[in-house]
């Protein structure tokens, strides 16, 4: 038998069984996080990336289910396989009326205990080449987008604009079961309201002026597939309720039909809006947004992930020199600071553009951050061209680099300097040359 590789943690104070489970686990290509006290578990698994959990009931300090109740509260809490004795049974069918998924009774036999370890580890998700980001928040995204592919509950994106709601959207479907069926996009806010509803749900010939033949809406093209609505916060009330209607009772009517249409696809919407204020204020329904709101996927800004911007840069590199002739040979380490320092405020979609301008209008072979911000001279002081000096670059990057390093390590100057490689008395010199104050 061999399992998914995937990282389970152990809990377990028995040093024999303990070092026996590890070493097989191991052996079928698992890796193994061992503890054998309860409350250093509890304290690591707040933060770890496990796909499972072995669990004795009995520890020294606090008891199983004591660390299952406290893992249980988080959002992705992995599943638990308890290791009991035959005197603690029924706790360990309390646990699985809790939440717990399976348990195994000493002494266990380990190849009925694989057999249960193998339902329950999932694929490790990070294994998986990244689609939207290698930054550890859209990594978290991702994990998310994939485990909501097996199921058909609506799902709302929620962020800023540019944030990438579309692209993950799309990454949803392209990992259900419908992939192959239609990914439908509409944009509520770009058609206008008097043609919004036509648009949606179709018409029948002769409903209105104008309206010659029948036409199929948005909505029944999705044919089984995805009704990506985007900006949906624009949607006016009476549509709302027509939409409200076809999520409840999986049909519609186009406009002057008398026939419902059937509806079997998945919606997904997207937001940039407050729509907890928009139904605060009675601009949006509530039984709407609690309808829509079943899963809700949160996309962050370009700047509270700046790990993914060199990434999307290499991207978009790629992406216009592949569709245009170019000389240009690649992006500088000067434009990727520069990158990192700009805070974004069109998020991805406002990158992809500077880059499609850079690799444009770039004249050196290798793009620079005039390329990118032509519209600013901030990075390092503006020389007599309006343009900082490739020394004051150096030194603005360096700059930030230390100050990533004192954030990373709380402002502890001998913990910094040995993070960033130098002595200490070095890092106090060029903190007081680049005017960075002591925390």
């Amino acid at each position: 038998m061999s399992l998914e590789p995937a990282t389970i943690a152990l809990v377990e104070d028995d040093p024999i069984m303990g070092e026996s489970l590890v070493q097989r686990l191991s052996l079928e290509g698992l890796t193994v996080r061992w503890w054998q006290r309860g409350r250093e578990a509890v304290s690591a698994l707040r933060d770890a990336r496990v796909q499972a959990v072995v669990c004795d009931i009995r520890l020294p300090d606090i008891d199983g289910e004591a660390l299952f109740r406290e893992i249980a509260q988080r959002p992705d809490a992995p599943p638990f396989l308890f290791i009991t004795g035959f005197g603690d049974i029924d706790q360990a069918v309390r646990l699985m009326r809790a939440g717990a998924a399976n348990y195994v009774t000493k002494p266990f036999d380990l190849d009925d205990f694989l057999v249960r370890l193998t339902e329950l580890v999932r694929p490790a998700a990070g294994d998986e080449t990244p689609v939207l980001g290698v930054s550890q928040a859209m990594g978290e995204v991702e994990r998310l987008l994939s485990r909501l592919a097996s199921v058909s509950s609506p799902v709302l994106i929620c962020g800023e604009t540019g944030t990438g709601k579309d692209v993950a959207a799309r990454f949803l479907h392209a990992r259900s079961e419908a992939a192959a069926k239609p990914f439908v996009a509409v944009n509520c806010a770009a058609i206008p309201a008097d043609l919004m509803e036509s648009e949606l749900f179709g018409h029948e010939k002769g409903a209105f002026t104008g309206a010659v033949q029948r036409h199929i809406g948005y909505a029944e093209r999705t044919a089984g597939g995805v009704l990506f609505l985007d900006e949906i916060g624009e949607l006016r009330p009476e549509l709302q309720a027509k939409l409200l209607r076809l999520i409840e009772e999986r049909s519609f009517h186009r406009v002057g039909g008398e026939r419902p249409v059937a509806f079997d696809g998945r919606i997904i919407a997207a937001t940039n809006a407050d729509l907890p204020a928009l139904v605060e204020a009675g601009r949006f329904r509530q039984d709407l947004y609690y309808r829509i709101n079943v899963i809700t996927v949160s996309m962050p800004a370009l700047r509270d992930r700046p790990d993914d911007i060199p990434w999307l840069m290499n991207r978009f590199f790629v992406e216009f020199a592949d569709l245009n002739d170019t000389a240009v040979k690649g992006v500088s380490a000067l434009a990727e600071e520069a990158a990192r320092a700009h805070a974004w405020p069109g998020n991805v979609r406002e990158l992809r553009n500077r880059m499609e301008r850079a690799m444009a209008l770039a004249l050196g072979p290798w793009l620079m951050p005039g390329d990118l911000f032509p519209d600013k001279a901030e990075y390092g002081g503006p020389g007599p061209s309006g343009f900082g000096s490739l020394e004051d670059a150096r030194l603005e990057a360096e700059r930030r680099h230390i100050v990533r390093a004192l954030a990373a390590t709380g402002g502890e100057i001998g913990a910094a300097a040995r993070l960033l490689g130098i002595g200490r008395t070095t890092l106090w010199e060029k903190m007081r040359r680049l005017g960075i104050a002591v925390q």
